[in-house]
């Protein structure tokens, strides 16, 4: 294998993926040893990524890698819609339910790429956030907006008629706009720089309880999915293992074709890439084996029902080809306190959520750790997404999606392009509604075996950032352990003894429920106050070895203005004004003198690469 110049790779693909050929793989030791070196520049695990975050891969790699996270996160983007239509009064009327999905999915494409090019500019998919989902069922459970018995009479229920479609689309309207503003507050928060200032007192004693707590409490929702047949779900689980961990160094011949050359065979790592896209296809397809045959019962009681690929076969048929999600497709929203204060506990959490899923994304992404104006943008944009999603009427806000996060430690692929595509294929899925009626199709048992790997990625992804602090100290073990048993413990007794919490004002009532029973703001609020508040060293503490761990990458602003700034020239070439550097969501520019320097040594450096790069193709030519 020879190492492809940059004039053959036109700026486009990894020279990781790249052989004598021309064509992508990724090769062992003396690959890794390279992308340490050439891939240096865009993060500490570069080297161990086919892709980091600055790359951009083959189109048809970006295709499928970004189905692939379409797929990761079209299990949340379904079962929000479809666990709010019981309180919507919508259990009966599988079409509403069908354009509730699309409109998730057309949603959650649009603030994807709000947020891949012009938030946090990392490889994160946006979607619905089950934060939100506890309020918003808490302000449909008041007694004006309890469902009528009749909706709950499938003979009775006519789809159609005027009064249902009443009925169910005023309470989506209240829905609605609570969701918008409460939004506004998340837009303050993220572009005044508020988050930003938090920022600085946040360290891996406040990160890793955060993120480990976004997947420990899952453990039920993962459960109750693969229990619906657990042959099924292990059969999953045993795919994407299989793939991911065991022969994730296996090549696999695939034709190809390249300008100048005939048809041939390249080797291709394609279980490293695809894990968990194969996974899901091949269990998927058993499902629909077994579904044929009938050997899944066709009794909806029955155990193993939901892993037939028909369960949902009605929502299929009455899908239309066609259908473009439009802002007020349900009415204009109305506005009720009761309905603003919940949502508003979800927003603290999902910010909270957010951060962490941050810093996991750039750890897995090989990026540097986000700078206070990325994160700022990046809670920002969230507020925008959750603007959005409450004018569109999905019933729910958006939040990054850590099951995606998972993913990329999985795939070792985390170009934000990828995620682009992943945004495109969410719009085409909200569009096209037999799209999204086939994929909302997937057997839930898979998507419960999908779940048992991604999450458990999570809270590893989340228990790493402990290895910056010192934990031989008795201090960070207390605050680590105690955060954890808390934000497991203190949701569970509240989820269970809600009548206890009541103070006799519903708004109250509702903050207080939501902030207890959501696991990672017990954990992350506990774990924030005891660090900053239990005595330290700033090396205890692990401060220290957070910001040195990066400090190679983040000395150099070159590399954080290449990840993080605005594209498009933003802020550079156009509106460049002398004042954008003052906003707290926009980067700060370089003085001129030290911009130089660093456009000279990023030269230098390139030209010392490129003729590296020919010394080893001219050894090459030459043994061959």
């Amino acid at each position: 294998m020879t190492p492809s110049s940059d004039k053959e790779l036109n700026g486009l693909d990894n020279p990781s993926f790249v052989g004598e050929d021309g064509n992508h793989y990724c090769s062992s030791k003396d690959c890794t040893a390279r992308g340490s070196d050439e891939g240096g520049d865009t993060g500490h695990s570069s080297g161990k990524l086919a892709y980091t975050v600055t790359d951009v891969p083959p189109w048809y790699l970006c295709i499928m890698l970004g189905i692939q996270h379409f797929l990761t996160a079209m299990g949340g983007l379904v079962a929000i819609p479809l666990i709010i239509s019981n309180e919507l009064c919508l259990q009966h009327d599988l079409l509403t339910q069908s354009h509730l999905i699309s409109t998730i999915f057309f949603v959650s494409g649009i603030c994807t790429l709000l947020q891949v090019l012009f938030g946090v500019r990392l490889p994160i998919i946006q979607g619905g956030t089950f934060a939100f989902l506890t309020p918003t069922l808490a302000m449909l459970s008041l007694p004006q907006w309890k469902c009528p018995a009749w909706t709950q009479n499938a003979t009775l229920v006519n789809a159609s008629s005027p009064e249902f479609i009443e009925v169910w689309q005023t309470r989506m309207r209240e829905v609605q706009g609570a969701i918008i503003v409460a939004s506004c507050f998340q837009i303050f928060v993220g572009f005044s720089g508020l988050i930003g200032f938090l920022m600085r007192f946040i360290g891996p004693l406040t990160i890793a309880p955060t993120i480990t707590l976004v997947a420990l409490p899952l453990f039920e929702s993962a459960g109750d999915n693969a229990g619906q047949h657990w042959g099924i779900a292990f059969m999953t689980i045993a795919f994407i293992v299989l793939f991911s961990q065991y022969l994730k160094d296996v090549p696999v011949p695939l034709p190809s074709y390249q300008r100048g050359k005939k048809c041939h065979f390249s080797p291709i790592y394609l279980f490293q890439i695809f894990p968990v896209l194969l996974g899901l296809s091949l269990s998927w397809l058993l499902c629909y084996v077994l579904t044929v045959t009938n050997v899944l019962p066709t009794n909806p009681a029955a155990y193993g029902h939901l892993a037939r690929t028909d369960a949902r076969g009605e929502v299929l048929s009455q899908a239309p080809w066609f259908r473009l999600p439009y802002p007020g497709q349900w009415g204009v929203p109305t506005v009720s306190l009761a309905g603003i204060f919940g949502i508003l506990a979800g927003v603290i959490s999902s910010m909270l959520e957010s951060v962490g899923d941050y810093y996991a994304c750039a750890r897995l992404s090989g990026a540097p750790p986000p700078p206070k104006h990325a994160i700022s943008r990046g809670i920002g944009v969230e507020g925008i997404g959750c603007l959005l999603a409450g004018a569109w009427g999905t019933g729910n806000g958006t939040t990054s999606y850590s099951e995606n996060v998972g993913a990329l430690g999985i795939t070792k692929v985390g170009s934000r392009m990828v995620i682009v595509a992943g945004a495109c294929a969410m719009l085409l899925s909200g569009i096209f509604g037999k799209i999204g009626a086939i994929l909302a199709s997937i057997p839930t048992p898979v998507i419960g075996g999908m779940f048992f790997v991604m999450f458990g990625v999570i809270t590893a992804v989340g228990i790493s950032n402990l290895q910056y602090t010192d934990m031989n100290s008795s201090r960070n073990i207390f605050i680590f352990g105690f955060s954890v048993f808390a934000g497991l413990t203190v949701p569970n007794w509240a989820s269970k003894n809600s009548t206890l919490l009541e103070t006799g004002i519903i708004q109250l009532d509702q903050v207080i429920q939501v902030l207890l029973t959501t696991g990672m703001f017990v954990g992350g609020l506990l774990g924030f106050f005891l660090d900053n508040t239990i005595p330290g060293t700033q090396e205890e503490r692990g401060l220290l070895a957070w910001k040195n761990s990066h400090k190679g990458e983040s000395d150099n602003s070159q590399l954080i203005s290449k990840v993080y700034d605005l594209p498009f020239g933003i802020g550079t070439k156009y509106c460049a004004f002398s004042w954008f550097r003052y906003l707290p969501a926009c980067p700060k520019r370089l003085p001129s003198g030290k911009k130089m320097d660093e456009l000279k040594a990023a030269r230098h450096e390139s030209s010392v690469k490129a003729s590296s790069e020919r010394d080893c193709e001219i050894g090459a030519d030459t043994r061959i």
